[in-house]
């Protein structure tokens, strides 16, 4: 029986292309930082290795904890408190104009809309290597609230990332869950559906960002995003 929806969120319910998103990410973050006395390529090298740090998380700590003490260890405790506060406020504010690089999505609160008709759990299984701010910001551009899911995966709240399937196993055992009794919709055929598959959960890949990888030789199911609610609802007819 299908008692939950996982929904990914950039490049599947948020259409968008990463590689221009992290471009002009980064260029935002920059540019809010500046007079701050930090080296460009230093700074950017030290984002992703804390970022890195997220992904590989053990379950040790919160993915948060991962990527700010790495921060700590190159800039020092003074610099993280004298900076964290600007780093929160870009979340909230400059984040907002990534906006122009992302696509609609008519079908976003729809969707949501459905799977709560349904009384099935709906979680936001976007890759938490973001604070939940960063998460509400965007999923404001395609009309979503927190209010919406019953969950939402942040690095405040998780401590393993994609392609773990630890990820995945922590959402289970959270809800009390089995594999089989939830459905995931991604956009990546390693991160999501490899990664789900490992769990026992079902993946559809949708829309039109898929990140695909050939060198797997992985076969994901592919939907379109119209196509989300008709599936869901075969998944709970065939229960």
């Amino acid at each position: 029986m299908i008692k939950a929806v996982f929904l990914d969120l950039d490049g599947t319910l948020l259409p968008l292309n990463e590689e221009a998103f992290t471009k002009v990410y980064f260029g935002l973050l920059l540019k809010k930082i500046e007079g701050l006395g930090y080296e460009k390529d230093k700074f950017i090298k030290t984002l992703w290795e804390g970022t890195s740090l997220m992904y590989k998380n053990d379950g040790t700590k919160t993915n948060e904890e991962a990527f700010w003490g790495h921060f700590k260890e190159v800039y020092g405790e003074d610099k993280y408190n004298r900076d964290k506060k600007v780093f929160d406020d870009f979340y909230v504010n400059e984040f907002k104009n990534l906006k122009v690089i992302c696509e609609e999505n008519k079908y976003a609160k729809e969707i949501v809309d459905f799977v709560k008709s349904q009384n099935l759990l709906c979680v936001l299984s976007t890759n938490p290597i973001f604070p939940l701010s960063a998460d509400l910001t965007r999923m404001s551009f395609i009309g979503l609230k927190e209010i919406d899911f019953d969950y939402i995966t942040a690095y405040e709240n998780s401590s393993h990332s994609k392609p773990n399937p630890e990820y995945f196993l922590d959402l289970l055992k959270k809800f009390n869950l089995k594999g089989e009794e939830v459905i995931l919709f991604g956009n990546n055929d390693v991160e999501d559906y490899l990664c789900a598959s490992k769990c026992g959960i079902k993946c559809y890949l949708v829309g039109n960002h898929l990140l695909l990888h050939p060198e797997y030789k992985l076969n994901p199911p592919v939907i379109k995003m119209e196509e989300v609610i008709s599936t869901i609802k075969d998944n709970l007819t065939n229960d």
